[in-house]
C-alpha cells in the first residue's frame, strides 16, 4: 500500500513571506486600500511585540501599537521603497513607542498631587514597566535627544529594534561608518545617563 501521508506542509521561507509583505507595502503605498488593510492586519502582532520592548506594560504597548499602525496608514505614501518596508516600519514603531512614553509622562506630570488623586489610579511612570531600567532607558534617550539628536535614531534602531548596521545606514541614508560611530557615541551618553540615575 503506497504511503499517501506527505507529512507536514512545507513552511514558506522567510524570504517569500518578506517578499509578500514588501509587495503589500508597495501596493498600499500606491493607493490600494485592500492591500493597506491586509498590511496593517499582518504587521499588527509584530508591531505590538516591538512596542513591548519599549513599554512592557501591556496597555501602554497596545496604545503605542495603535499609534504606530495609524502612522503607517496615514504615512504609507512616505515609504519610498529605497529600504525594506520592515526597516521603515521599525523607525515608525520606535518613534511611536517613545512618543507614547513622553505622552504618558506628560499626563502623569499634569495629574493632581498624590492626596488629590482618585484612589487606585495608576501612575504611568511607575506602572508602565516591569523593570525600572526601561523607564531609565527612555529617560536617557530623551536626554540624548535634547543633547545630541543625531545619535538617537541609530542607537534605537540597533539596540531596541535589533536592526543590522547596513539596514540602519540605508534607512537613515548615512554612511556605515557614521552609523557605527553614532551608535558608539550614543551608547556612551546613555551609559553615562544611566550611571547617574
Amino acid at each position: 500500500m503506497p504511503n499517501t501521508d506527505k507529512g507536514p506542509a512545507p513552511k514558506r521561507s522567510a524570504a517569500k513571506v518578506d517578499d509578500a509583505l514588501e509587495e503589500l507595502a508597495r501596493r498600499a503605498r500606491d493607493g490600494d486600500e485592500a492591500a493597506l488593510d491586509e498590511l496593517l492586519r499582518r504587521i499588527q502582532p509584530e508591531v505590538l511585540r516591538r512596542c513591548a520592548r519599549f513599554l512592557p506594560y501591556r496597555q501602554d504597548a497596545e496604545e503605542a501599537c495603535q499609534d504606530a499602525l495609524l502612522r503607517v496608514a496615514r504615512n504609507i505614501h512616505g515609504f519610498k521603497g529605497q529600504s525594506l518596508f520592515t526597516t521603515w516600519l521599525y523607525t515608525v514603531v520606535s518613534n511611536s513607542a517613545r512618543q507614547t512614553y513622553r505622552s504618558m509622562k506628560r499626563r502623569s506630570n499634569e495629574m493632581p498631587t498624590e492626596a488629590e488623586r482618585i484612589p487606585h489610579q495608576r501612575d504611568p511612570r511607575t506602572t508602565s514597566v516591569i523593570a525600572g531600567s526601561r523607564i531609565d532607558l527612555l529617560e536617557a534617550l530623551d536626554q540624548l535627544e535634547r543633547e545630541r539628536p543625531n545619535l538617537v535614531a541609530p542607537l534605537v534602531l540597533r539596540d531596541l529594534c535589533q536592526m543590522d548596521y547596513n539596514e540602519i545606514a540605508e534607512e537613515l541614508d548615512i554612511a556605515l561608518g557614521t552609523v557605527k560611530s553614532r551608535i558608539h557615541e550614543g551608547r556612551k551618553h546613555v551609559r553615562k545617563s544611566l550611571a547617574v540615575s
